[in-house]
């Protein structure tokens, strides 16, 4: 926390980020990265190029100074953020680097009115959350067993065609010893050397149980849609992994964790991609706990775009109280499918006292089935969603 001398500047920052919030993050990316361009390798690049990345920080800027005297609300948005950082490999030495820049475009953004009191200010505010994401970082790589940075090779044995633009990739360790142990919805960064020497990682949700002998990750290629550019890792693993290609993998991380090992019964809604950890889920689900009442709900946009659907029919055939939906919004006379986007009135009826409900997939689908579930008497601490981005932070701004 930071003192009360310092909080009154802070508290006064509030509406003044949120006027030049991005305009800030923006400058402090270019510089920043124009600097130690060698930290590019920590920063999706795409969303970069998209504004993501910007709004994102300028989000988690506000967010911060609007809740600084409420750690219980910040709580969970720092668990995120630090499983996200150990994921890249963020090191103790990148916060003097980021403080630095981030401090230098406020005062050049607000000219005179970032004066030195305020300045001071957020120096210890920075300082006290820089120190606070440090220990957590430390002690999560440690109990990982990893160093900052480190991957691992992995020897890719099998690639699935799962629809239009999703691929699954099954791989083992190259030196042969156990795999890391992970619990279902969590993912690995995936390190891939693009043209013109550009390293870059990127997070895949695993998307099968723990406890087998590999492990699988199921990528959507991002297709280029009006100003939004292709995705370079995800059409360069489509283009170029194949069987017997060896990627550098993380441990895995991610605090997104349906209970899989319970006997209550459980809700798992997903669209898109957002398919893959349900599916890990899922598949662990299958083999510990058969006889569990599962509902499984997933939106695809059609049949060519709904991935992983062996797996699920897969579940069915062990797993007697699994229930089944799924939406799409161009139905073609398929069988047993909804048509339309997800609709939570046409789930199965369920325990709304009983259930966790787990929810991954596009911002506006998980929007649209928190509220639909909210209005229908969930309570809201049976809900949780897998979000990582500006929209991490919609609840508290």
């Amino acid at each position: 926390m930071i003192s009360a001398a310092s909080r009154p500047y802070i508290d006064a920052s509030v509406p003044v980020l949120r006027e030049h919030g991005l305009t800030i993050t923006t400058l402090f990316y270019k510089n920043m990265l124009g600097e130690h361009p060698e930290l590019t390798r920590l920063f999706n690049m795409g969303n970069q190029a998209r504004g993501a990345q910007q709004q994102s920080l300028a989000s988690a800027v506000f967010a911060y100074a609007a809740n600084i005297g409420t750690p219980e609300a910040l709580g969970p948005v720092v668990k995120r953020i630090v499983h996200k950082h150990v994921s890249v490999g963020i090191r103790a030495e990148h916060y003097p680097i980021v403080g630095r820049h981030l401090l230098g475009t406020i005062a050049a953004t607000l000219g005179e009115a970032a004066t030195k009191p305020l300045i001071d200010a957020w120096a210890e505010a920075y300082n006290s959350l820089a120190n606070l994401l440090i220990s957590a970082e430390a002690e999560m790589y440690s109990t990982a067993g990893v160093e900052p940075g480190e991957t691992r090779p992995m020897r890719v044995t099998e690639v699935k065609r799962e629809s239009d633009n999703v691929l699954s990739i099954r791989f083992v360790p190259l030196d042969a010893k156990p795999l890391p142990p992970f619990q279902a919805g969590q993912y690995v960064s995936v390190a891939v050397d693009l043209p013109g020497g550009r390293h870059q990682l990127r997070q895949y949700s695993l998307s099968d149980a723990a406890g087998k002998d590999s492990l699988r990750i199921s990528v959507k290629r991002e297709d280029a849609q009006d100003t939004t550019p292709a995705g370079e890792v995800s059409n360069w693993i489509h283009a170029n992994v194949q069987v017997g290609s060896v990627l550098q993998v993380t441990h895995p991380f991610g605090e997104f964790t349906p209970d899989t090992e319970s006997d209550a019964p459980i809700l798992l809604l997903s669209a898109g991609v957002g398919i893959t950890p349900m599916v890990s889920a899922l598949n662990r689900i299958a083999l510990v706990n058969p006889q569990r009442q599962v509902i499984f709900a997933h939106a695809a946009r059609d049949a060519r775009h709904h991935a992983l659907q062996s797996d699920v029919a897969a579940a069915q055939a062990v797993m007697p109280n699994l229930h089944v939906a799924t939406f799409y919004e161009e139905l073609h006379d398929e069988a047993g499918v909804l048509a339309g986007r997800m609709d939570v009135a046409r789930l199965p009826s369920w325990d709304r006292e009983a259930a966790d409900v787990w929810i991954c997939g596009p911002l506006k689908f998980m929007q649209a089935q928190w509220l639909a579930l909210l209005d229908a008497g969930v309570p809201p601490a049976r809900l949780h969603r897998e979000v990582f981005g500006p929209e991490l932070l919609d609840h508290l701004l």
